[in-house]
Order: structure tokens, then C-alpha cells, then sequence
């Protein structure tokens, strides 16, 4: 049931930044993300007052409430702008760098975090793996100049990578990894609508256009991806080892790779894919190196993967 479920989810996961992409010509990627933030916020806080019904925590909104939401608006802001540089394959394969971050900061944050000898080496298979994909010549997207914008389409996609990763430290080091997942997941909503759709504004991306394709990819983000995704997401992270749900969600960014590919007509090399494989292969690793630990660590993964 479990594996059932998680391919849904992975699924869903991969075809986001194939719907942001699909229907950028109609509503940017920044404004994308901010309409879909807002609301989704609005419907978690629903649930967890209304619905679910548990005590959120008190006074933490201004700290750590701040630091997950800003981070959170960070990883997005990445991820719309480099939606603009390189491709929706590209931009999957980076953003799966977030558990890589995210075990190194814990590394140096919580004792019983520790890195052993086989994720170090997995650490190193998987920064050798973003090596390749990140140097491999490419095709230029649509409306960019060649190889360097594309190159800094894929740092900011890595960047997004490492904003996904620090956020899972922050939770896991701060009063956020005793509060209900509702608590956190309201707190980085919010923060991606309040910090990005005046940016939007101030950066002149905040023309919309909906057309049928621009109401069916923003009702697809809001509903199945930042609302129903995530809560199902910590509901199996109640009942299943945290640890064996993250090994089932690599297989999002393959599904964004095959996505990217049969929907937006991109083009991947062959050196591209290793490197790719190279990269998953080592952050496995790392991530099956936890091992049972985790059992009762709901907050391992803070939120669904993007």
C-alpha cells in the first residue's frame, strides 16, 4: 500500500517543474509559486484548525517559523528562476540534491547525525554524479543565449537544492520538530507567498494570463502538489520508517527526467543521464546508511520532496 502510494506521490512530485515550465509564457514561474503558496497555506491552516484539530505550538512563528519560511521562499525563488535558464530535467535532477545538504548539516549540527565511512563515500559519488550532469554540453532553452545561461540555470536549480536541505535542518534543530506537521508546512507556504509575490511585482514578472493550460497547472500545484501531496507525504512518515520512504522518493526525479522529456520535447544526453545515475546512486547511500534510526523520526524529510 505504502510503495503504492509513494509512486503516486513521486509521480506528482516530477511533473511539477513540468507544470511551472509548461505554462510560463502565460504566468511566470515566481507568480506561479506565490498564487499556489497562498492558497494552499489556507487550506492547511483549515485542516489543522478545523480538521486534524492538534494544539500547534506557541511563540515559535517569529524564529523558527521565520527561518523555515524564508528558506522555503528561497528554494522556490531558485527554482522559478532557473525554470527560466535551463530545463525541467535539469532542475529535478538538481533539486534532489537536497538530502546531500541537508546530511552534511546535520552532521554538524546533531550528534546522533554523524556521517560513517560508507555515506561519506556515498557523499562523494554523488558530488562526483552532480559534477558530470552540471558540465555536460547542453542545448540552450528557448529564449536563452547558450551553455552559460544554461549553466546558471542548473547552480540555481543546485542552490534550490541546498535552501530544501538547510530547511530540514533548521526543523530538525529547532522547536519545528515538535510541532505538528501542519504547523510546519503552514510556516513555509506562508513565508513562499508573503516573500515572493511582491518580488514578483518589484521584478515585473507578475503578469498572469489564465488561460485553460495556466488554471489546470496552477489548480494541479495548489490541490495535488502543496496541499494534498505534502499532508499524505507526512501521514505515511506517522506509520512507515522515514528512511525507506526517502529511498522510494528518488525514483521523482527520474519521473521529472521522463516528463521533461515526452511532455516538453527536452533533450537529454547520454552523459547527462550517467552523471544523474551517479548522483541518486551516491545520495542512496546516504540515505540507506541511516538505517532504522529513524524510525520514530517523523521529521527526517521535513516536507514532501519537490
Amino acid at each position: 500500500m505504502a510503495a503504492a502510494i509513494m509512486v503516486v506521490l513521486c509521480l506528482t512530485w516530477g511533473a511539477q517543474q513540468v507544470a511551472i515550465k509548461l505554462v510560463a509564457a502565460d504566468v511566470s514561474p515566481m507568480m506561479q509559486v506565490a498564487l499556489r503558496s497562498g492558497i494552499a497555506a489556507l487550506l492547511v491552516w483549515g485542516v489543522g484548525h478545523w480538521v486534524v484539530r492538534t494544539a500547534w505550538l506557541q511563540d515559535i512563528w517569529y524564529r523558527s517559523g521565520a527561518v523555515v519560511g524564508l528558506l522555503f521562499a528561497a528554494e522556490f525563488l531558485f527554482i522559478a528562476e532557473g525554470l527560466r535558464w535551463t530545463t525541467a530535467s535539469h532542475m529535478a535532477v538538481f533539486l534532489y540534491t537536497a538530502p546531500l545538504f541537508a546530511a552534511i548539516g546535520l552532521h554538524v549540527r546533531l550528534p546522533e547525525e554523524r556521517l560513517n565511512t560508507r555515506q561519506w563515500l556515498g557523499i562523494g559519488l554523488a558530488f562526483a554524479g552532480i559534477a558530470v550532469t552540471f558540465l555536460t554540453p547542453r542545448t540552450a532553452v528557448e529564449g536563452a543565449p547558450g551553455f552559460v545561461s544554461s549553466l546558471l540555470g542548473d547552480a540555481l536549480g543546485l542552490c534550490a537544492g541546498a535552501a530544501w536541505g538547510l530547511t530540514t535542518v533548521a526543523v530538525r534543530t529547532s522547536r519545528l520538530s515538535e510541532a505538528p506537521a501542519t504547523q510546519t508546512l503552514f510556516y513555509q507556504l506562508a513565508g513562499a507567498c508573503v516573500l515572493l509575490m511582491p518580488l514578483a511585482f518589484i521584478t515585473g514578472q507578475s503578469s498572469v494570463n489564465l488561460t485553460g493550460a495556466a488554471l489546470a497547472s496552477l489548480a494541479f500545484q495548489t490541490l495535488a502538489v502543496s496541499f494534498a501531496s505534502y499532508l499524505i507525504w507526512f501521514w505515511l512518515l506517522k506509520r512507515y520508517l522515514a528512511a525507506r520512504l526517502g529511498v522510494l522518493a528518488f525514483m521523482t526525479p527520474l519521473f521529472g527526467v521522463l516528463m521533461g522529456v515526452l511532455w516538453l520535447d527536452e533533450h537529454t544526453t547520454d552523459r547527462f543521464l550517467f552523471g544523474a545515475v551517479l548522483a541518486m546512486a551516491g545520495l542512496l547511500v546516504v540515505n540507506l546508511g541511516k538505517g532504522a534510526t529513524q524510525q520514530n523520526n517523523q521529521k527526517a524529510i521535513t516536507r514532501a520532496p519537490q
